[in-house]
C-alpha cells in the first residue's frame, strides 16, 4: 500500500525522534521490554485469573483478584524480580533470611525463595490466603528452603510478631508499597523496626503522587539511599538502603 506525503513525513520524524534519543532512554526501552516479555498469560479462558511469569529458570503461575490492590501484579514486582535475578551473583541470597513487606500475590517473596532464599512474605490478614496459595503452588519442592506467609499489619504488634531479639535480616524487599493511603507512619515504623544495622532494604517505587513521593525524604532520615536502577518510562525507581551511616559512600550507578 502506497503512503501518502503525510503518513511518510510522519514516519520519517517518528525515525528522527528514535534515533536522537539520548542512549539513557534506549537502554531504559530495552531493558522494560525484556522485563515485559517474562510476563505470559493463559491461551484459554480459565476460572480463575492468572498470570504467568519467567523468572529464575521456572515458569510462575500467578492467582490473582481484581477486586484488591494487594492481589495483583503491578510492574514494580517484576523490575525487582528481574534484578534480582540478573544481580545473583552481586546480591547472592541463597540462605539469606529476607522478608518481604507487603508481598501481595508473592511474586518477589517467590523469585527470591527459587534464587534460594530464606523467605517470609507478610502481607494484611485478607490477602494471606491467595499469598500462601500461590508461594505454596510455586514453590513447593523447587526450593532450598520452605518460604513462610505470615501476617504483617503495619506498625502493629512488630514487638510481638517480630521481635528485635530473635528476628534478624539480610535483606527486606518492598515492591510499590508507597501507594495512596493512610498508613505512610506505619509503613516507615516498620522499615525501622525491621533493618537491623546490617540490613540491606530493596525497595521498587513507582512515582505518583507528591504525599507518597515525599515519603523518600522522610525514608532517608533514617535511611541511607542508593539509586541502583531507574526506569523513567515506568517512572519506576529501585533503591538500595542500609540504616545510616552502614553503607559506603560510592556514586550512584542508573541505567537512565
Amino acid at each position: 500500500m502506497d503512503l501518502t506525503s503525510s503518513q511518510h513525513n510522519h514516519l520519517q520524524n517518528e525515525l528522527i525522534r528514535k534515533l536522537e534519543r539520548p542512549e539513557g532512554e534506549k537502554e531504559d526501552e530495552q531493558i522494560v521490554a525484556e522485563i515485559m516479555r517474562r510476563r505470559f498469560f493463559p491461551a484459554f479462558i480459565t476460572y480463575k485469573a492468572w498470570e504467568g511469569f519467567h523468572f529464575a529458570g521456572h515458569e510462575i503461575r500467578i492467582t490473582e483478584a481484581t477486586d484488591c490492590y494487594g492481589a495483583v501484579v503491578w510492574p514494580s514486582a517484576l523490575v525487582l524480580c528481574y534484578f534480582l535475578e540478573t544481580n545473583s551473583k552481586k546480591y547472592n541470597l541463597v540462605d539469606k533470611n529476607v522478608i518481604e513487606i507487603g508481598a501481595g500475590t508473592g511474586l518477589v517473596s517467590i523469585v527470591a525463595s527459587l534464587l534460594g532464599a530464606l523467605v517470609t512474605a507478610t502481607d494484611l490478614p485478607e490477602l494471606l490466603g491467595n499469598l500462601q496459595h500461590n508461594v505454596l503452588q510455586n514453590t513447593k519442592l523447587k526450593c532450598k528452603h520452605k518460604p513462610h506467609v505470615k501476617e504483617l499489619s503495619w506498625g502493629i504488634d512488630l514487638e510481638k510478631n517480630f521481635p528485635r531479639s530473635s528476628c534478624h535480616f539480610d535483606y527486606i524487599m518492598a515492591a510499590d508499597v508507597v501507594y495512596n493511603h493512610p498508613f505512610l507512619d506505619e509503613l516507615l515504623l516498620t522499615f525501622d523496626h525491621l533493618c537491623k544495622n546490617d540490613t540491606v532494604i530493596l525497595w521498587a517505587m513507582k512515582f505518583r503522587l507528591d504525599k507518597e513521593n515525599q515519603f523518600v525524604g522522610r525514608f532517608q532520615a533514617l535511611f541511607d539511599l542508593e539509586v541502583i536502577s531507574n526506569f523513567p518510562s515506568l517512572n519506576i525507581t529501585l533503591y538500595k538502603a542500609m540504616r545510616k551511616g552502614r553503607m559506603k559512600a560510592r556514586p550512584s550507578k542508573l541505567m537512565v
